[in-house]
């Protein structure tokens, strides 16, 4: 298990979110309140989605700060927060990527991280994700733990390991079996089953595209979220609003 107290739901979720914007969007780190409220509640990349407010998201961040997992920048005109994860874990580009997912968006499959880390850390191959995943299990203070097969699923799930309570998961879902009743003797000769056609693989091919696309519309709809709360932080500093 990790070292330390571990984090309810706020405080991983704001742990999250100052990770995922210090390695997607560097020139706005770190954050403001305001644009630490606005990533919090995101509707997308986000699992579950929250609508957190400023009391909350302050008091997960003055407890993160006392774990020193987050620290106040000095001298700022405006308040910004960054996380200080170096501190308690080393943590490389990699690792950092998949354990920033895993926060914002709970348990995942080494496909679905890498294709969801890919503005943090562009993974060449399912392999090295599941490298970094491994390197994160590792040792009696592992971060994160690999989760049992889902019926119907080739790839195994992650999920890290800094619950304070552990969220009940949902239901497996049975599946029929997939072999076949032996169908009743007859004279007549039954038509050869065909072979299966290449476009299920092309289909397949096309959904993940799909999801790729949507998930680079969500993330450039958080951006201009994110630069909308900056442009009010500065109209704020400027007595524009």
């Amino acid at each position: 298990m990790p070292p330390g107290r571990l984090l309810d739901p706020v405080e991983q979720r704001v742990l999250g979110v100052l990770l995922e914007k210090e390695q997607t969007t560097p020139d706005q780190y770190p954050l403001t309140i305001n644009a630490t409220i606005t990533a919090c509640n995101q509707k997308t990349n986000r699992d579950p989605v929250m609508s957190l407010n400023e009391t909350e998201v302050v008091e997960a961040l003055d407890r993160l700060r006392l774990d020193v997992l987050a620290w106040r920048s000095e001298g700022a005109r405006v308040e910004r927060w960054q996380h200080s994860v170096e501190r308690r874990w080393h943590l490389s580009g990699a690792r950092k990527a998949v354990l920033t997912v895993l926060l914002l968006r709970g348990p995942q499959t080494p496909g679905e991280l890498k294709t969801r880390t890919e503005r943090m850390h562009p993974f060449s191959s399912t392999d090295e994700v599941e490298r970094a995943l491994e390197e994160l299990a590792e040792g009696a203070e592992g971060l994160v733990e690999k989760l049992s097969r889902r019926p119907g699923q080739r790839e195994i799930r992650w999920d890290h390991l800094l619950y304070a309570e552990k969220p009940e998961r949902e239901p497996e879902i049975s599946r029929p079996s997939s072999i076949s009743p032996r169908p009743p003797a007859t004279s007549e000769p039954q038509p050869p089953t065909s072979a299966p056609t290449p476009a299920s693989d092309s289909s397949s091919q096309e959904s993940e595209l799909v999801q790729e696309l949507r998930e680079e519309v969500d993330d450039l709809r958080s951006q201009l979220n994110e630069l909308k709360s900056v442009v009010d932080d500065l109209r704020h500093q400027l007595g524009l609003s």
